[in-house]
C-alpha cells in the first residue's frame, strides 16, 4: 500500500529544501491533500506544489506543525530499519564523546528523528515523545533500542508540555510494563549522582549543561564560595566542590530537589547549605544578611518558551542577574544561563550589562557556552540551538 501523499503550496518548499524538517499548516495546500483525511501520527510523502519528492514525514492536523520530515531519500521511509540506522549513527557520535555511557543519545530533529528524546542512564534508558508521529512507532522505537544498545530497561516518560500541544497525554511507564523505577544514577566526569525519575524534571537530569559544568572549573579560584541558583539536585554546586570549591549553597523552590542535593553532596564527600526558596526572593535575602559569594550560577528554567514572552522574559533575566550581581565578591565570576531559545544571546548579555550598570559593576564576557555536544545543533533548525550560558568576570566600577 503506498504512503498517501502531503502536498503543498506554490514556494513553500523553499525551507525544506534547505535543510529544515518542519511543515506549518498554513503551508499546506489543502484544496488537494486536506489535513483532515489524515490521522495524528500518520505518514505521508510531502512534495511539491509540482509534485517533486521533497521526503517522507509524519502528519498530525491538529497542529500548526503540521508534518516533520523523517527522511529525504524516497526509497527510505521511517520504518524499523531506518530507526535502526539513525540510532546507530547517534550512538557512534556519543561513543567518541563519552567514555561512559551517560548521556543524551537521540536529540529529535539533530539526530533525524524529530520529536523523538532518548537519554542513556547506564543501562536505562529514557525515552520521551513530543508527537503523534513518534507515538505511533513506540514499539518499532523500542525494538531499535534493545537491538542497538540492549539496555536493561527503557521507560517513557512523557510528560513534557510539547505533548498538549500535539493533543496527546501525559504518561511516565515502562516500555516492558512494571513500576517505574523512582530514581535514576548518573555519572558525569566521574562525579556520581542520583536524581528523581517519575517526579524529576526533563528526563531526571541536565545533560545539556554537562559541558558548561566542565568549563566552570577552569574558573573556579581555590576554596571559592559558590551559589547555585535554581540547583535542581545540586549538579554544579557539587561539581564545582569536587573542582576545588571550598564551600557552596544551593537555591531551589522544590524540598525534593535539595533533598538530593543533601544526598549527592554526602555521596560525594562534600557539604552543601540548601535553601528552599523562590530564586528572586532568596537573592533579595542574601542580600539583606550580607552574604557573599565568588561565583554566582543562575541556572533558571526558561522565562520565555513562547516568542511573545521575550519582553517579559528579557526583564526577568535582568531583574535576576541585578540581585545576584551585588552578592559576588571582588574579581568574583557570574555564570548566567539561559535555556529558551526565545531568548537570543545579545539580549541575555543586554540584561547582565544593563543588570551591571544598575549595580555599579563591570563585567567582562569571558566565554559563553552552549549545549553539551550530545545536543547537537541542526544548522538549518534554528530551534535546535537553545542553551546559552555566559561566563562573567565581574569586578566593582
Amino acid at each position: 500500500m503506498s504512503t498517501p501523499v502531503l502536498k503543498l503550496k506554490r514556494g513553500e518548499d523553499r525551507r525544506l529544501r534547505a535543510g529544515h524538517l518542519w511543515i506549518f499548516s498554513n503551508e499546506v495546500d489543502t484544496a488537494a491533500t486536506p489535513l483532515t483525511q489524515f490521522e495524528p501520527g500518520a505518514a505521508v510523502q510531502v512534495v511539491s506544489d509540482k509534485d517533486q519528492f521533497l521526503g517522507h514525514a509524519y502528519v498530525n492536523p491538529r497542529t500548526l506543525i503540521a508534518a516533520r520530515i523523517v527522511g529525504r531519500d524516497p526509497a527510505y521511509p521511517l520504518d524499523a530499519s531506518l530507526l535502526v540506522h539513525r540510532l546507530r549513527v547517534a550512538l557512534s557520535l556519543r561513543e567518541r564523546l563519552y567514555r561512559e555511557p551517560y548521556y543524551r543519545l537521540v536529540f529529535g530533529e539533530s539526530d533525524g528523528l524529530p520529536g523523538l528524546v532518548l537519554d542513556r542512564y547506564g543501562d536505562i534508558v529514557v525515552a520521551q515523545s513530543g508527537t503523534a508521529g513518534i507515538d505511533r512507532l513506540r514499539a518499532d522505537i523500542e525494538s531499535a533500542v534493545t537491538k542497538v544498545i540492549n539496555p536493561r530497561a527503557i521507560v517513557w516518560k512523557n510528560d513534557s508540555g510539547a505533548r498538549e500541544l500535539e493533543g496527546l497525554a501525559a504518561d511516565v511507564s515502562m516500555a516492558t510494563g512494571g513500576e517505574v523505577p523512582a530514581e535514576i544514577y548518573v555519572r558525569e566526569q566521574g562525579v556520581d549522582f542520583v536524581a528523581p525519575l517519575a517526579d524529576g524534571q526533563k528526563t531526571g537530569w541536565f545533560y545539556d549543561q554537562a559541558a558548561n559544568r566542565e568549563r566552570l572549573r577552569r574558573y573556579l579560584p581555590a576554596n571559592a564560595r559558590v551559589l547555585d541558583v535554581c540547583s535542581y539536585v545540586g549538579a554544579w554546586a557539587v561539581t564545582a566542590l569536587k573542582g576545588g570549591a571550598g564551600s557552596a549553597t544551593c537555591v531551589d523552590s522544590s524540598a525534593t530537589a535539595l533533598d538530593y542535593v543533601s544526598r549527592n553532596a554526602r555521596a560525594n564527600g562534600v557539604e552543601v547549605e540548601t535553601l528552599r526558596s523562590d530564586a528572586f526572593d532568596a537573592l533579595k535575602s542574601l542580600q539583606e544578611s550580607g552574604a557573599r559569594f565568588d561565583v554566582v550560577i543562575l541556572d533558571p528554567p526558561a522565562f520565555a518558551k513562547r516568542k511573545k514572552d521575550a519582553p517579559q522574559a528579557q526583564a526577568a533575566y535582568r531583574k535576576l542577574n541585578q540581585l545576584a550581581l551585588p552578592l559576588i565578591d571582588r574579581d568574583g565570576l557570574l555564570v548566567s544561563c539561559t535555556c529558551s531559545y526565545h531568548m537570543e544571546g545579545d539580549d541575555l548579555v543586554h540584561a547582565i550589562q544593563t543588570a551591571a550598570r544598575h549595580t555599579s559593576r563591570f563585567v567582562q564576557v569571558l566565554e559563553l557556552g552552549g549545549q553539551s555536544p550530545d545536543h547537537p545543533v541542526h544548522p538549518a533548525i534554528p530551534e535546535t540551538r537553545y542553551l546559552k550560558s555566559f561566563f562573567c568576570r565581574v569586578t566593582r566600577e
